[in-house]
This record gives structure tokens, sequence and C-alpha cells, in this order.
């Protein structure tokens, strides 16, 4: 699946292009995807085909194409503190994508059939932590992720306000999916070769919408032959966060508004400088008179004789004009991590500074 956008030069490339061809149609959305770099979830020797509109598969680890991810985030309609199921989670970028959104009080979970992509997803998860500037724009709702067939999952496990499944559903497995959502809740999966959008209206009451023509390997059936019995999926407990993690949530947010208040007074309310209007030049014409004689036909040209003159004066303005609107080409100061640098401000101690930084490495 994929290929419905151009390839982009880099990650914003990438969005931009989806957001021209409408993929991308909301800003939360777009901030998600800005946010983690497609590349990062890519082995190193296949990072050159990340930032195009395709699938990628290399054994276990599977990506699906980011137009088919931008439809799916556009369809969950996710906000702040909602609970999350990705059935199929793979590599975890929609996870992390989607934990940007639902912030420090939503629940992100996964359930994923492969052992050893589970802990390639906690390796890619742990790199974003770590290293991505990206992670102190936003406040985190870190995905969790538990290994086994999404289709054992436990009878007795939390309902969810959204869920995704990554993989082709068959019809008999419809209502199992279904219940699996809160009243109120959406479910995006593939079903009958569509990609479709399921919302919960009542306890026993549904909406369906057929978003787009897809084309999805079915989920993998449950396999009982050595044991005989099935092998249920015991979801994380939702958990309640400690009284210092929660402190910890509120100090970040109360810096980022300080950072903003004075970004916004330095800026006198973000306008940097005021947009410059081309002023409009009105050319002088050339005035033709065509003679009609008999079934003969003259054409003269009057002319005023300065009218060459300001041609080549209007032209000689007009680019000088564009000279001096044109932006400098001197490369851009990197990204600033502002956040960073007033926790390291601080007069605390530095055991503390780094807590509230997570303990990350730059």
């Amino acid at each position: 699946m994929g290929g419905a956008v151009s390839a982009g030069e880099d990650n914003d490339e990438l969005i931009d292009n989806l957001k021209e061809a409408q993929y991308i149609r909301t800003e939360l959305v777009e901030q998600a995807f800005r946010a983690i770099d497609r590349a990062d979830y890519y082995l190193e020797e296949f990072k050159d085909n990340a930032y195009k509109d395709l699938a990628w598969k290399h054994g276990n680890i599977h990506l699906s194409a980011p137009c088919i991810y931008s439809e799916v985030m556009e369809a969950l309609d996710l906000q702040p503190g909602l609970s999350f199921l990705n059935l199929g989670s793979g590599t975890g970028y929609l996870s992390s994508m989607v934990g940007l959104i639902l912030g420090p009080f939503g629940v992100n979970h996964g359930v994923e059939l492969h052992s050893d992509v589970i802990e390639y997803a906690k390796q890619k998860l742990d790199f974003f932590i770590k290293t991505s500037d990206s992670f102190d724009k936003f406040e985190f709702c870190e995905p969790s992720f538990v290994t086994g067939n999404c289709l054992e999952i436990s009878p007795d496990c939390t309902q969810y306000d959204r869920v995704y499944c990554g993989a082709g559903v068959q019809k008999e497995h419809e209502d199992y999916m279904k219940n699996l959502l809160k009243v109120g809740g959406i479910l995006v999966m593939p079903l009958e070769e569509k990609l479709t959008k399921i919302t919960r209206t009542g306890p026993s009451a549904w909406e369906t919408k057929k978003i787009l023509a897809v084309s999805f390997a079915p989920l993998i059936q449950p396999n009982h032959a050595d044991s005989g019995k099935s092998r249920l999926v015991h979801l994380p407990p939702v958990a309640v966060r400690s009284l210092q993690d929660l402190a910890r949530i509120a100090i970040r947010g109360t810096i980022k508004k300080i950072i903003h208040q004075e970004t916004m007074s330095k800026n006198g309310n973000g306008l940097k400088n005021p947009p410059k209007f081309k002023r409009r030049r009105v050319r002088r014409r050339r005035m033709e008179t065509i003679v009609f004689l008999d079934k003969e036909v003259f054409a003269s040209r009057i002319s005023n004789p300065s009218d060459d003159n300001n041609n080549s004066e209007d032209l000689e303005d007009e680019k000088r004009e564009e000279e001096e609107t044109k932006p400098s080409e001197l490369k851009p100061d990197p990204p600033v991590n502002f956040l960073r640098e007033k926790v390291l401000s601080l007069p605390l101690p530095d055991p503390l500074k780094y807590y509230l930084l997570y303990y990350r490495e730059k």
C-alpha cells in the first residue's frame, strides 16, 4: 500500500506532501507526525526509503505507508486523556505519535504477536525518549507493549476509547473488535479490504464509515496445537501516577507556560516582522491601430518614445525589490531546547533537575 504522495527529502517534506494531498488535515496530527522522524524506525540499511509513501517490511518488522497512518490518525479523532489500544503495535511508531496527543493522563497500550518486534519497539521508544527534542515539546503518554495474539485478549480486560488494528480483520472477528470499545469510542481497522471507522454510539449501537480501499495481511489466527489451550493476553493495568510524577508534570507544564509568555512578549505577540506587500505596478501598454481598407488590412503601431525606457526601468525596479525581499541564504540556527535550558538554570540540586528532564541525554 502507498504511493499516493510524492517522496520527501526528509520527514518535514514528507509531511508537507501528505498535507497537500489532504491525508493530514488537522494540526494535532500534523504536529505528531513532524515530532517523530519516520526514518528512526527503519533499520539503518533501509533508511533511504523512509520518506517514500510506501509500506516497509523486513522479517517480522513492518511499517504501513505514511498515507495509511495519516488516515488512521485522522479517523481516530484523538484527544488528550483518552485510552488507546493498538492491536499489532509493531515498531511502536504509531503508538508513539498517538502518545504525543494523549498526554500524561492518557492510556497507551499495544499488543504485538512477535517478541522480537516488541524488543525492537522498546529500543526505538527508548531512543526517542533519550535523544529527541520533540519529547520536551509535548507531555508524553509512554506506550506499554505486551506479547500475544490480539484475538486472545482476556475477556475481563478494560475497554478503550480508541482502538486500532493493523492487520486485516475477518468478518467473523468484527464483533470481538467492537467489544473492546467504550460507548462513544472509535475503532479503526481494515475490514473486508476497506479501512473502516466504527463508532460505538450506544451499548448495542454502532455507526460505520468506509474510509478507503486498502490491502492488509490478515490477522494470524491463534494456534493451540501445542497445548490445546488458549494463551490469554493480559493487558497492562491502568497505573495511577505517583505524587512525585504528578509534581514533575505540573512543574514542566508551568515552565513551558513561562517560556511561551516570554517568547510572546519578546516577539510582540509572535509577529516578528510585518509582512511586506509588493507595490502594485502599472505597466504602459503599446497601442496598436488596425485599419480595414477594402479587402486589405493595414496595421500601424503608435508608441510613446519613452515606453522602452520606462519598461526597462520597471524591470530593474522589480528585480531590485525581489532581491530586497529574498530571504538570506544563511544557515538556520540549530534548534534550541528552551525547556531543558530553563530547567538547568534553576537553583535546584542536580538530581532534581535531571529528574525533571527524565534523565535524558540531551
